[in-house]
């Protein structure tokens, strides 16, 4: 591991199956190094795969296989900037038809209950823009989504 700051995610035994998944969805994402238990540790006995390394869109990351006392929350979430309607509908439904959940304005959580904030850039331009009605029709519209959709954002902005 090169990186000084690395984000450590704790998993219950599929720090590899997500770190994979990441790697397959997310541009500039990839697995790394795999670490297996040296010995028994309280979830694992030795030889079980105890870290992964990988990235998710150039983020050093590092999954855990702690056991089942922690959970993820919405307190942590990535968020990825996209570029358009079609690189935000393939990332939402990927994670969303790979056994996640559909949440709030933009928000989507994965199988393992890592949270997604699936973020158009042009939602971002049109909630700060410059006219504070226009921002606020843009946000007000963002507040009745789960995926966003970009062509109603830029319709409310307009408006």
């Amino acid at each position: 591991m090169t990186s000084k700051n690395t984000i450590c995610l704790w998993f219950d035994g599929t720090a590899v199956d997500a770190a994979r998944f990441y790697a397959e969805t997310f541009p500039d994402s990839a697995v790394g190094t795999i670490l297996r238990a040296p010995g028994d540790y309280p979830d694992g006995k030795q030889g079980d795969v105890l870290t992964v390394e990988f990235t998710v869109a150039g983020i050093p990351c590092i999954g855990l296989n702690g056991g089942p006392q922690f959970k993820h929350s919405e307190a942590f979430s990535f968020q990825i900037a996209t570029d358009d309607q079609a690189e935000t509908d393939r990332l939402w439904n990927a994670i969303v038809s790979n056994g996640g959940q559909e949440s709030a304005c933009g928000w989507c959580k994965d199988r393992w209950g890592l949270s997604w904030q699936i973020t158009p850039r042009a939602l971002i331009a049109a909630i700060s823009d410059p006219d504070p009605a226009a921002a606020k029709r843009a946000f007000d519209a963002m507040m009745t989504m789960g995926k966003i959709d970009i062509a109603t954002i830029e319709a409310a902005r307009r408006a």
